[in-house]
């Protein structure tokens, strides 16, 4: 536990952003251009283009054995992190040192040659690590089990279904023994029992002696499963401690940007053709309030405005609750309730209805997006809070019992 495995210094990564430039119609426009290009790389900066700070200045050490965790808001630099670890993308300043060999599995569809069959993909993962190919045979079986992939080993990845693609990937990670395991926010994507087995196959991989570094949304996950934790915002890193403690500070900070008004948010993300303006809670007299109570009909308003003149078809609203440890609760998604996609004119109100709200007393967060035509217009999390006083949800007179979880579910009781 005394050697490091990763050490990180004043680590920063910066992306440029070009903005829109002109289409080039002419010979001489182009040769216009590409002087133009010229001289900017040379003298001064392009006043077309700015730049972010995906990371900026972050310095930690990682022990051999370590399993740590990675979280923060989305946007905030964690994928950045692991990709740099990942020797994926070079940091524009500062140095990451790895001591060890990495597996990595940091989205679907990188590391594997889509070509290839699920076999070949095995194989040559393995001799990228730099292993030989007896002791990729000998734990070729285990894989291809773990992945649940048998009959479909020998064919091309580019036909795997995503779920087929992503448990070959993180088996493949996990099994060809790598001293340093980085995960990144892709288990979200597997059902709950596949999950389970990652997590699983995490903490004996940890138990082996070998590090990991787990970026997730999941609190529990990470609370269960991570001797320490990181907190990544904006691009730097806040605090490093026990994963209890870095916790509340993430909650504590995703608490201050609900309350943060929505017109004011930078960090939003999506093309903004689409922007929400403001997003209110109203009771069943369509009256705007902050505490609301379990088990009664309330309305979500979302204002908006429209880059466009015309109406934009094809849209889809999407509001997402989360608990007191930041877990996704449930979301109510309109391409899922009702028949037709949304028609949105340019600039206006829309209302999602929530019936007999279905959650216990506490504080809950929510995030909105839009999208249209399948791309991102709109997309702020954490936008707002929500207040939920007890309530006589089952309508019995009883206040349920705080033991019950989160959510309550509508059912009954008979003896036959």
């Amino acid at each position: 536990m005394s050697h490091i495995a990763i050490r990180v210094e004043n680590l920063s990564k910066q992306y440029k952003i070009a903005a829109l430039r002109p289409h080039h119609d002419t010979l001489r426009d182009q040769l216009m251009g590409s002087l133009k290009s010229i001289f900017q790389r040379n003298g001064s900066p392009d006043q077309g283009e700015s730049t972010i700070w995906a990371l900026r200045d972050v310095s930690f050490e990682v022990k051999q054995g370590e399993i740590i965790g990675i979280i923060g808001r989305n946007g905030a630099g964690k994928s950045t992190l692991l990709k740099v670890l990942s020797r994926i993308t070079e940091p524009t300043t500062g140095s990451a040192e790895i001591f060890g060999r990495v597996g990595s599995l940091l989205e679907v569809g990188t590391g594997f040659s889509r070509e290839l069959s699920g076999r070949e993909n095995i194989y040559l993962s393995g001799a990228i690590l730099g292993m030989k190919k007896a002791e990729i045979t000998r734990k070729f079986d285990e894989i291809v089990s773990f992945a649940e992939v048998e009959r479909f080993i020998d064919t091309p990845v580019k036909h795997y279904s995503s779920g087929m693609y992503l448990r070959l990937a993180f088996a493949v990670a996990a099994h060809l023994e790598p001293e340093i395991l980085l995960v990144d926010e892709v288990l979200a994507v597997g059902d709950a029992s596949f999950q389970k087995k990652c997590l699983g196959k995490m903490e004996e991989v940890h138990k082996g002696g070998r590090t990991v570094f787990f970026v997730s949304h999941n609190m529990a996950a990470i609370t269960s499963l991570c001797t320490r934790c990181l907190l990544i915002d904006g691009g730097r890193l806040v605090c490093s401690g026990s994963p209890e403690s870095v916790i509340e500070e993430y909650l504590s900070k995703a608490r201050t940007y609900a309350g943060i008004p929505i017109s004011e948010r930078k960090d939003r993300k999506g093309n903004g053709r689409v922007r929400f303006t403001n997003v209110s809670v109203l009771n069943e007299r369509c009256e705007v309030v902050e505490t609301v109570t379990s088990g009664q009909d309330i309305s979500f308003s979302f204002e908006y405005e429209s880059r466009d003149s015309e109406t934009l078809d094809n849209a889809v609203v999407q509001i997402k609750f989360a608990g007191s440890l930041g877990q996704p609760l449930f979301a109510c998604r309109s391409s899922a309730s009702v028949r037709e996609p949304l028609a949105l004119v340019p600039g206006g109100r829309i209302v999602c209805k929530i019936p007999r709200l279905p959650l216990l007393a506490g504080v809950y967060t929510y995030t909105i997006w839009c999208t249209v035509g399948g791309i991102m217009e709109d997309f702020v999390s954490d936008v707002g809070k929500i207040s939920v006083a007890e309530g006589d949800y089952f309508g019995t007179g009883k206040l349920p019992p705080n033991t019950l979880g989160d959510l309550l579910v509508a059912h009954t009781w008979s003896v036959e």
